[in-house]
């Protein structure tokens, strides 16, 4: 994150270690149980040491934070579909029917959080610079 603070630096937004905490659940992981009131994240799944995808959600986005991500049908744009979707770029794991427990299990995940009074640019800049660094393989 020094690295960020620097390109926030760069870009004349005010960013210290203070203004952000990472959480790191390892695999296997349980999901997030709510996004922290008054908080915003940037959030990544890993594989192994594939970064499989980089988002980001708003103060008011919990559902996006805590589930989408883990049910194939919940949202038009989520892991979960993403896995099934390109099971080729994937081939030797064995992805089914049961993608939420396979994500829960083989994953891992690491949230950022920011303060909700933080800007949005800050939020793009940071899930852009988290893409940059982890070139997830599903976009998004």
């Amino acid at each position: 994150m020094d690295n960020f603070i620097d390109v926030s630096r760069l870009s004349s937004i005010r960013m210290s270690a203070q203004d952000y905490h990472i959480e790191y659940l390892d695999a296997p992981h349980h999901p997030p149980a709510r996004l922290p009131k008054g908080k915003m994240a940037v959030y990544m799944f890993f594989y192994q040491k594939n970064c499989l995808k980089v988002g980001k959600v708003g103060p008011n986005s919990n559902a996006r934070y805590v589930s989408q991500h883990y049910h194939a049908n919940s949202s038009n744009s989520n892991l979960a579909k993403s896995l099934l979707n390109n099971t080729s770029k994937l081939n030797s794991l064995d992805i089914d029917e049961r993608i939420s427990t396979w994500i829960k299990q083989n994953t891992s995940r690491v949230n950022v959080l920011l303060d909700a009074r933080a800007d949005y640019p800050t939020l793009n800049l940071l899930e852009a610079y988290m893409q940059c660094r982890f070139k997830p393989l599903f976009e998004g």
